[in-house]
């Protein structure tokens, strides 16, 4: 599920980092090394203080790994495709490895007490996945797809309500292949479309607002700044620049990014995004500004780390405004 479509997430590390250039005060540097198990000895390097926090990865649908609530540690969970932690950090919401009893269905965990509750999402042959979480924590939308002719096609999307345990699937005409749905601030659902975005209604799918060659979304993951100010896109044909920051009130591209990563995955606080850089034949994944300068690097990619599909999930440690 999560291969087959832009990979959500993928933030790759690597034992490897030897270097740091960083806006965090030499008083802040307390650090701690998380290494990944089933990634070859790869280390993600964290710091005190950090807005973000590492809180699972996996390697495309095969492995997934949850870290512990208050520890360093990573657990292989089995029985799952995906799983990621909602913004407060109580629960999990995770995607089942294979259909259950010919459904698809979304694994809710509460943290503190491990219980877990199962819901069911779409029949088969339909998949439910890329799991997004509201920034309330209340509920969890999922991109919906099936296999036509040998490709996946996504036909709409899976709002679940966590606390009634229910599930309600809508399918939309005229999407595109990858579309991938995501929550906005505001409580709506955000999918490509064209050469930008369009916002539509979680109970009906009604189009509420078209960002008009606004550029594609950075990725299927939430593309809106912290504060819900701006939204990260690849910037359309016509500009020079790979990354365009749009202003979420008018749609209008408010500032480009004359960096060019490999890919960008999201937003590291107010002013700063994700993103993966070329290094020579390998990769580094690193903070930079909106003037493409890198801040820090994270974390050293190896090509062949590259290569297999390595996602990863993060929480927000701090106030989404902030």
């Amino acid at each position: 599920m999560i291969a087959h479509l832009a990979a959500a997430l993928t933030l790759s590390v690597s034992a490897s980092v030897s270097a740091s250039v960083s806006a965090v005060p030499a008083a802040a540097q307390s650090a701690a090394d998380l290494r990944l198990p089933g990634t070859n000895g790869m280390t993600y390097r964290e710091q005190q203080g950090d807005p973000v926090r590492l809180s699972a990865y996996g390697l495309g649908t095969k492995r997934t790994y949850l870290r512990t609530p208050a520890g360093n540690a990573f657990t292989w969970e089995k029985n799952l495709s995906e799983v990621s932690v909602e913004p407060g950090g109580t629960l999990t919401a995770g995607v089942p490895a294979a259909y259950r009893s010919g459904y698809d269905s979304l694994v809710v965990t509460d943290r503190a007490t491990g219980r877990s509750t199962t819901i069911r999402t779409v029949k088969k042959p339909l998949t439910a996945s890329y799991a997004s979480w509201s920034r309330d924590g209340r509920r969890v939308a999922l991109t919906v797809e099936q296999k036509v002719r040998g490709a996946w096609q996504v036909l709409g999307f899976t709002v679940v309500d966590v606390a009634a345990k229910q599930a309600r699937t809508v399918r939309i005409s005229g999407l595109s292949p990858k579309a991938g749905f995501w929550w906005s601030p505001d409580g709506n659902l955000v999918a490509r479309h064209g050469t930008g975005l369009r916002v539509h209604r979680p109970s009906d799918g009604a189009v509420l607002r078209t960002y008009a060659g606004a550029g594609l979304p950075t990725g299927p993951e939430d593309a809106y700044s912290p504060s819900g100010r701006r939204l990260a896109t690849w910037c359309p044909a016509r500009f020079k620049e790979p990354i365009c920051l749009v202003d979420a009130a008018t749609g209008t591209i408010a500032r480009r990014v004359a960096a060019r990563p490999e890919a960008v995955f999201g937003w590291w606080d107010e002013s700063h995004l994700i993103a993966v850089m070329a290094q020579g034949n390998a990769h580094r994944l690193a903070v930079i500004d909106f003037s493409g300068k890198v801040t820090r690097v994270l974390a050293g990619v190896p090509a062949e780390t590259w290569d297999s599909d390595l996602w990863l999930s993060f929480t927000r440690t701090k106030p989404q405004g902030s």
